[in-house]
């Protein structure tokens, strides 16, 4: 419990936008309940969140600790009241979460603290009490892969420190098969096949190029695809990963004359269609270890699919209901 004495510069305040500038990584929503529950006290007896405060008066919180710190990255995830997780997969180890399109993985991709996905998932595990950030030495939730800002898919977060060492080995050693969806224009040929080629990275520019040849900077890079159906000037292709370099699937198909529908960075925006961001989505994950997993070794084999993908149901429906049946 923590006492907050109400000086004169803090008399006349309603008490839930008091609370919002003295503890602001109290979400508004939980400090709302907590005032209700009586967690949170005017003078030792229960008070209304429109209460207006006095010089002189003593607030009671009963809340955790953490609530009282700066708010920083790392503790972004208590302004989370409501995580927003659609979860595929989750045991006592890891935890798989389908992206949507728009949403930020990480703060530093442009996103506000708070509001990334890493956020919303150490807030429902520590709403879930798995995990207490005041109880470890070091360890926090974190993700093993990402995914762009744009593209939506399976993101894979590890809730032990063991977890996360051995998926991200796994990852490395390329010992899980990951598939794509894209909507691309025009019909790749031949209908399956690999796009190849050598890939080097602009970091002011935060985009990509490909070359055929190799150059000096440029990684080897393979995407290996299907065409799955083709309608109206656009083909629906599943994509997998062979090396995984950045923006891999978008500058590849660019590169080869087939920009996926609305990528703005490596194509045009097409104003026949309503889309603002890539017809991309990393929709399946299978696990195939080759080497011994600890913890994770009940994984091995086992594959994960989304439900469904919206891009998929909107151009491509009777695909959709062959690989979503």
């Amino acid at each position: 419990m923590k006492e907050i004495k109400i000086e004169k510069n803090d008399a006349g305040q309603r008490l839930d936008r008091f609370l919002a500038k003295a503890v602001p990584l109290l979400p508004a929503s939980l400090a709302q309940k907590y005032i209700r529950i009586k967690r949170i006290k005017r003078n030792g007896a229960r008070a209304e969140r429109d209460t207006r405060l006095v010089e002189g008066d003593t607030l009671q919180l009963y809340i955790n600790d953490e609530f009282f710190d700066k708010p920083r990255e790392d503790n972004a995830y208590l302004t989370v009241a409501t995580p927003k997780l659609n979860i595929v997969y989750e045991d006592d180890n890891i935890i798989l979460v389908d992206k949507r399109p728009g949403l930020a993985v990480h703060p530093h991709d442009g996103a506000e603290y708070g509001r990334t996905l890493i956020d919303h998932i150490q807030a429902y595990l520590y709403q879930k009490r798995e995990w207490s950030p005041r109880g470890e030495n070091s360890f926090t939730p974190a993700l093993c892969n990402r995914i762009d800002r744009n593209t939506g898919g399976i993101v894979i977060a590890a809730k032990t420190a063991e977890a996360l060492r051995v998926m991200n080995q796994k990852i490395k050693d390329r010992e899980m098969d990951k598939r794509y969806l894209a909507i691309v224009e025009g019909t790749p040929k031949p209908r399956e096949g690999q796009l190849k080629g050598y890939i080097f990275k602009d970091a002011k520019k935060n985009r990509v190029f490909v070359t055929d040849t190799p150059q000096s900077g440029a990684k080897t890079a393979q995407t290996n695809y299907k065409v799955l159906a083709s309608a109206s000037g656009l083909s629906l292709v599943e994509c997998e990963l062979i090396t995984g370099r950045t923006h891999q699937i978008r500058a590849h198909f660019s590169h080869a004359g087939h920009p996926l529908l609305g990528d703005g960075k490596y194509g045009k925006l097409d104003k026949r269609y309503d889309r603002t961001y890539q017809a991309l989505y990393s929709y399946k994950l299978t696990f195939a270890f080759t080497t011994d997993a600890g913890a994770l070794e009940n994984l091995n084999g086992k594959t994960f699919q989304v439900k469904g993908v919206d891009f998929v149901d909107e151009y491509f429906p009777d695909a959709a209901k062959r690989i979503f049946p």
